[in-house]
């Protein structure tokens, strides 16, 4: 991926070794081992919203050791400068396609933090991976989750790295067009299985979306490389719900499924790619997905 020497952006909150941050321990009122940990972060990667679905996957396992907060990467590491370098590049390409259709893009903030820092969503923890948060409007990342997401998985493409925040700042444009908010109401009447459904929809958007931010990057800036779409590919193929649940069970249960199958995250990742048009995104009128 080409990404050195464009635009940072500058709604990047850097909170890595301040008062806030801390050690691992349980999530959602529950201890979680550390192989537990690496799946529902690189399925995270690629997933959104709430990680804890995944972790439900996975049952219990020994807590991990905690460790004290890591101390406050320099601004000019290269992990960092693509993070805001590809925040830079959504900023660009969603506040073009928002004006294109009479609307204004209101930009999120984009947190780093490390180990657990608080947020509108409740604790933001390492254990969750990146996640984007309706209630203050902000995306939250620990870099460590790259590190582990290569160590783990071998997953170490750049653009897979930026992919993970086109994801999330999918769920941001969600929000502010409303869809969230009307997918929130709908589960309220809902049954579980339908609930969960609707989920799948939402992150399938999100992957769409994913996909529609690098076809415009590209066109603008000719970001992508040999070998960066297929390396994002293959990742979504070995986390989607299917293959998590088979890795954790051994069986699958399609009723449980919140993110999508392998397949469906690819399928929908590449219309955005192919088309780059929002419209063709519509994964609630989508039959089959």
């Amino acid at each position: 991926m080409k990404w050195e020497g464009n635009r940072e952006s500058e709604n990047v909150e850097d909170v890595r070794g301040s008062d806030g941050g801390g050690g691992g321990g349980g999530f959602g009122g529950r201890s979680i081992g550390i192989g537990s940990i690496a799946i529902a972060l690189v399925a995270s990667y690629f997933f959104g919203i709430s990680p804890a679905t995944v972790l439900s996957l996975l049952g219990g396992g020994s807590a991990p050791t905690q460790r004290a907060p890591a101390p406050h990467a320099p601004a000019t590491d290269r992990s960092t400068r693509l993070v805001k370098t590809v925040l830079a590049d959504t900023e660009d390409v969603w506040a073009k396609l928002f004006a294109e259709r009479g609307a204004q893009y209101a930009a999120p903030k984009l947190q780093i933090f490390s180990g657990s820092t608080p947020t509108a969503c409740g604790a933001g923890q390492t254990a969750s991976g990146p996640f984007y948060c309706p209630g203050d409007r902000k995306v939250y990342i620990d870099l460590a989750f790259y590190k582990l997401m290569q160590e783990r998985f071998n997953v170490s493409s750049e653009f897979a790295q930026a992919y993970v925040i086109a994801h999330e700042i999918g769920h941001h444009v969600q929000n502010l067009a409303g869809t969230m908010e009307k997918v929130d109401a709908a589960r309220q009447r809902a049954s579980k299985a339908q609930s969960n459904a609707l989920s799948v929809r939402v992150e399938l958007q999100a992957d769409c979306y994913a996909g529609v931010w690098a076809f415009h990057a590209n066109q603008a800036r000719n970001i992508l490389e040999a070998g960066d779409i297929e390396g994002a590919l293959a990742a979504a193929t070995a986390i989607g719900d299917d293959a998590l649940q088979r890795q954790a069970q051994g069986y699958v249960v399609p009723d449980s499924f919140t993110h999508g199958t392998s397949e469906q995250r690819v399928r929908w990742f590449k219309r955005g790619i192919q088309t780059g048009k929002m419209t063709d995104c519509n994964t609630f009128e989508a039959k089959p997905l």
